[in-house]
C-alpha cells in the first residue's frame, strides 16, 4: 500500500467530521441489485465508518477492515455493535467469509491491482455482490472552481486522483467497471450514479480540503499556503457537486 494511500490517520478526526456521509438510497441501489437479503458483508478500507454506518444501520452484520489504526479507532467510536473491526490492508486479509456482499467506499484504488479481483472473489458466496462506490467533492460553480484552481496553482496542479486503469474521464464506462468487465470472475456489470448536492461553509470547504490525499502530500509550509491561497477566493458558502458514481458486479457461481 503507498505512503499516500496511509497518509489519512493524521487526519482521522477532521476525515470523520468533514467528509460527506452516504444517503440511504445508496444501500437500496445495493440491495435492490442484490434481489437477495443482504446478510453479511466485507468492507475494504472502511476509513472512520462513513459507508459502515449506512449498511450496518440497515441491520448487515459488517466485517470493516483498515489498515490504519488512528481510523480505526474513529470508526470504532460511532460503530454499531454488530461491526467487526479487523486492522488490515485488504491484501493482507486472513481467508474469511464467504460473505453476501464486499464493498469499497473510495477505497478501492489504493488497492494493488495485482491479484485484486480474486481476492475479491474468494470473499464473496457464488452470486454474491460486489460494490465500489465514490466520486469527488466538486464546487458547482465554475467561476469558483477556477479561482480555486488558479490559487492553489502553484502549490497544486490538481487534485484528482487519476483513473487506476487510465480509463478517460468522459469514457461511457468508469473503473473499476472496465477491470471488472474483462475479469472472468464477475458478469452483469452496472454502473449507476447517486446524485449528491450540498452546501459547505468555506470553513468546512477548507477542512474537506485537509482530508484530500493530494494537499497532504504538500510539505509544509507549502500545505498551509495552498490552504491559505484557497480560502483567500471563496466566498462564505459554497454549492457543491458530490454524486456517488457506483460500480456493481455479481460474483459468477461457476
Amino acid at each position: 500500500m503507498s505512503t499516500r494511500a496511509l497518509s489519512f490517520g493524521a487526519i482521522a478526526q477532521a476525515y470523520e467530521r468533514f467528509r460527506p456521509g452516504y444517503p440511504e438510497e445508496l444501500f437500496d441501489l445495493v440491495a435492490a441489485y442484490a434481489g437477495r437479503p443482504v446478510r453479511t458483508a466485507l468492507e475494504i478500507g472502511a476509513g472512520t465508518g462513513k459507508a459502515t454506518r449506512l449498511f450496518a444501520g440497515r441491520g448487515v452484520a459488517v466485517t470493516a477492515t483498515e489498515p490504519d489504526a488512528a481510523m480505526l479507532a474513529e470508526l470504532g467510536r460511532t460503530a454499531p455493535a454488530h461491526v467487526t473491526t479487523v486492522r488490515a490492508a485488504f491484501e493482507d486479509l486472513r481467508p474469511c467469509g464467504p460473505h453476501d456482499l464486499v464493498y469499497a467506499a473510495a477505497a478501492l484504488h489504493w488497492t494493488r491491482p495485482e491479484g485484486r479481483w480474486p481476492r475479491v472473489a474468494a470473499l464473496l458466496a457464488p452470486g454474491g455482490v460486489f460494490a465500489s462506490f465514490g466520486g469527488p467533492v466538486q464546487l458547482a460553480d465554475p467561476a469558483v472552481e477556477e479561482s480555486v484552481r488558479a490559487a492553489r496553482a502553484p502549490f497544486l496542479a490538481n487534485d484528482d486522483v487519476p483513473s487506476p486503469d487510465g480509463t478517460a474521464p468522459g469514457a461511457p464506462l468508469q473503473w473499476p467497471g472496465t477491470e471488472l468487465q474483462r475479469s472472468p470472475l464477475f458478469a452483469d456489470v452496472r454502473q449507476a450514479v447517486v446524485e449528491r448536492r450540498l452546501t459547505m461553509s468555506a470553513r468546512d470547504y477548507l477542512g474537506y480540503l485537509s482530508t484530500v490525499s493530494a494537499y497532504l502530500q504538500l510539505p509544509e509550509p507549502g500545505r498551509q499556503q495552498a490552504y491559505d491561497a484557497v480560502a483567500g477566493v471563496l466566498p462564505e458558502t459554497v454549492g457543491i457537486t458530490a454524486d456517488i458514481v457506483v460500480h456493481l458486479a455479481r460474483r459468477r457461481s461457476g
